[in-house]
């Protein structure tokens, strides 16, 4: 269905991730940004599981070999089908032969990294664990547990055409902003460890920015900051953990675990950002500025509701839309 043109280190074929495989030491792996993935799967008429290319190192460029319909979410990546660019967060169709060229992501209000290119039915690799995640380190799932290379044929489950029924979507962000004091927000919930922490570090670590250093990736996000200071020294045999997990290691500086986090460490864990903001942290870019805000268990849920409600409203356009087209 397409061809890999170019590509960069760490391109990848991602679901929503290899859930239920902790407890055998397997991490969850999966889009960074599930949201937009889930959305570029509807608008395909997909199911929201469905594996997709996650770009995260541009440019990045594909020949479709067949004719194609395809959607575009998340990062608005100055996408071109030839010479004609493309709408981010919509569905576009390519015929045989026809290039498409990621180029680098435009870095305006609306700051993100990430592009996912999905296809009819979703990416069509091998299901291991329950998932078609690509699982670096342990080198399995997607193509052959790599990255995308040059060359590589990737098929769409179930190729079709829709038609030109081209569809845009407001992206989430818009939908629902969080900001502190103009700079991006994740909700955290304070976690075991918060409490062995100085008051003065308690209080830097809601009331400052922290950047996202250059030694960030997949694994995790390695932030820079006012160091946080412990009462006593802490020492701490391994313990699960899981993406969102905010660790701080003994100098200070937090690493909050991202999508192929391993699943124990032992660093003290000051917070977790919650699972309906993991999307927005997912798409940070390196070097950008990021505040924490407290929030409790029962905002968390409440927040993880209007995200949900948010693709559910989603899939409700998408569907009037196309029913529609098909009465007129």
């Amino acid at each position: 269905m397409i061809e890999v043109l170019s590509t960069g280190a760490l391109n990848t074929v991602q679901d929503l991730g290899r859930d239920g495989c902790l407890r055998w030491g397997v991490g969850t792996a999966g889009a960074m940004d599930g949201l937009a993935l889930a959305a570029g799967n509807l608008l395909l008429g997909n199911d929201t599981n469905c594996a997709a290319v996650e770009v995260q190192v541009f440019p990045f460029k594909v020949r479709f070999l067949a004719n194609c319909d395809f959607a575009l979410t998340g990062a608005d990546c100055d996408a071109r089908l030839d010479d004609t660019p493309l709408m981010p967060w919509a569905t576009h169709g390519a015929c045989a032969g026809q290039i498409l060229t990621l180029n680098l992501p435009r870095l305006g209000a609306l700051r993100r990294s990430r592009t996912y290119l999905c296809l009819p039915g979703g990416v069509d690799v091998p299901i291991v664990l329950n998932s078609r995640s690509t699982q670096l380190r342990g080198a399995f799932g997607g193509v052959g547990g790599r990255a995308l290379r040059t060359g590589d044929r990737l098929h769409a489950t179930t190729p079709a055409c829709l038609e030109g029924r081209a569809l845009g979507l407001v992206p989430p962000e818009v939908a629902m902003p969080l900001h502190l004091d103009g700079c991006p927000a994740m909700r955290v919930l304070p976690a075991a460890e918060y409490a062995q922490y100085t008051a003065a570090s308690q209080s830097a670590f809601w009331s400052s920015e922290w950047k996202i250093t250059p030694q960030s990736d997949r694994y995790g996000f390695r932030l820079a900051g006012e160091p946080l200071q412990a009462i006593a020294p802490l020492e701490m045999r391994s313990h699960g953990i899981v993406p969102g997990v905010i660790q701080v290691p003994p100098d200070g500086q937090p690493i909050v675990q991202m999508r192929d986090a391993q699943p124990t460490g032992g660093y003290p864990k000051m917070g977790t950002v919650i699972e309906a903001d993991l999307w927005r942290l997912g798409q940070m870019p390196i070097g950008s500025r990021i505040r924490f805000m407290e929030t409790s268990w029962e905002e968390a849920l409440e927040a993880l509701q209007q995200t949900q409600a948010w693709l559910a409203d989603t899939k409700r356009q998408i569907q009037l839309h196309h029913d529609t087209r098909s009465a007129a």
